[in-house]
């Protein structure tokens, strides 16, 4: 009995040894560390729960340490998937999982919330002392295997400095909206949603292509309707970010994408290539149509990429990045077009309903002043979050990739698949 309560006490603080000692060390003296730290771990057999129960309880602090430090849940997996391995990410969602535990979902806010709901984040072991075991069985691990995993992932996160924040960590006050936070899928984007899905399902270019402009339009008449909103002083909303990631190959003609779709919203896009990641800075219902707009975009460049990518002339690198980024220039062309000629019709009166119908109203002169306010807003926010920014420039060298690239702009419907505007 007396050999098991001081097992139990020192199984925190050998983890503790363990996790100080990779986070602390050189590379060239990380290999070591690892195989130290993974040994002594492992070779506790008898202390395996109680090393199980400790892992849990670090991870509170781990996990919240980086909460704090302005990374959240879709972070630390991207972080996770660009550096290490499938078991890795595994139990990275668990061990957020875990940490979640200490917040009720009320206290979160919405585009956490999606997050963890993407990430399938649950607390499926029975108990915090069986969970190391369950996690190696469910992967068919080792103890030295899996230790070795939990020291390189903690490594990974306790490593990772502080970034701008997007929006309130779990137990930070949130910042004034205009109104209660939102529980579900706001109205707006559900009815984009709808118009991209099913033209994606047509197999009418024509009628995709009427579809997904009409997507644009009501993107840019919602932004409309609340800066007017905003003017009428009925509207304390400000600007907010979100991150959205950007992967290699071609990562660079990826955000120049983005940053099309930002712009042609209002939005601006900064890129933290090191991570892998974009932020977009805007109000929060553009937001929501620049992530849902680039992702069907991106989907519809890299089939189109692939296809002209099929001939034997066009499978260089060269071309590949030219193509892209002749595609992205052409797309910020085409719904910059979109979001002037919506703009201009709301400035002559003509107002776009929910419903895909128009309305005539009075011109509202408030407009073009209030849609200059929150732009210079944005811009605020970016010089908050950002004060230190350098421009990047994209390498075009294959003039056959270029015409390809914006040839396929030009066919775009502005969409995506079905199934990836639904994820």
């Amino acid at each position: 009995m007396g050999k098991r309560a001081q097992q139990t006490g020192t199984a925190g603080p050998l983890l503790e040894q363990a996790v100080r000692s990779v986070l602390t060390a050189p590379e060239d003296a990380l290999d070591l560390a690892l195989d130290t730290g993974a040994s002594l771990l492992a070779a506790s057999a008898g202390q395996w729960p109680e090393v199980s129960r400790a892992l849990l309880g670090h991870a509170d602090t781990a996990v919240g340490r980086c909460w704090s430090a302005g990374w959240r849940p879709a972070d630390l997996a991207r972080v996770v998937r660009r550096e290490l391995k499938p078991a890795h990410l595994a139990l990275a969602v668990d061990l957020i999982a875990a940490e979640g535990r200490r917040h009720p979902a009320a206290a979160l806010d919405r585009r956490w919330r999606e997050q963890l709901r993407e990430l399938e984040t649950e607390v499926w072991w029975p108990g915090d002392e069986e969970y190391l075991g369950a996690f190696a069985h469910r992967h068919r691990l080792d103890r030295f295997a899996l230790a070795t995993a939990v020291l390189e992932l903690l490594r990974t996160w306790g490593r990772l400095p502080p970034i701008a924040p997007v929006g309130p960590a779990p137990g930070q006050t949130v910042r004034p909206q205009r109104s209660a936070p939102v529980t579900g899928e706001p109205r707006m984007l559900a009815r984009i949603r709808a118009l991209l899905a099913k033209a994606e399902s047509t197999e009418f270019p024509e009628e995709a292509e009427a579809l997904t402009a009409k997507a644009q339009q009501l993107m840019a008449q919602h932004s409309i309707d609340e800066a007017l909103l905003a003017a009428a002083g009925a509207d304390r909303d400000t600007p907010a970010a979100l991150r959205i990631g950007v992967d290699n190959p071609y990562e660079g003609p990826k955000t120049m994408l983005l940053d099309a779709v930002a712009a042609a919203n209002r939005c601006r896009v900064v890129w933290a290539k090191e991570f892998g990641f974009c932020t977009v800075v805007g109000f929060d219902g553009d937001l929501d149509g620049v992530d849902l707009l680039y992702t069907s975009l991106l989907v519809q460049a890299t089939h189109a990429l692939n296809k002209a990518g099929s001939r034997k002339d066009s499978r260089s690198k060269a071309f590949r990045q030219s193509f892209l980024v002749a595609y992205a220039a052409r797309i910020r062309e085409r719904l910059t077009a979109a979001t002037e000629r919506a703009t201009s019709a709301a400035a002559a009166g003509r107002h776009l309903r929910e419903d895909g119908t128009e309305e005539q109203l009075l011109p509202d002169e408030r407009l073009l002043p209030a849609l200059a306010a929150r732009s210079e807003a944005v811009d605020e926010e970016v010089g908050r979050l950002f004060p230190k920014l350098v421009s990047q420039r994209v390498r075009v060298s294959d003039g056959v990739g270029w015409a390809a690239g914006r040839a396929a702009a030009d066919r775009a419907a502005l969409h995506g698949r079905a199934g990836a505007i639904r994820r």
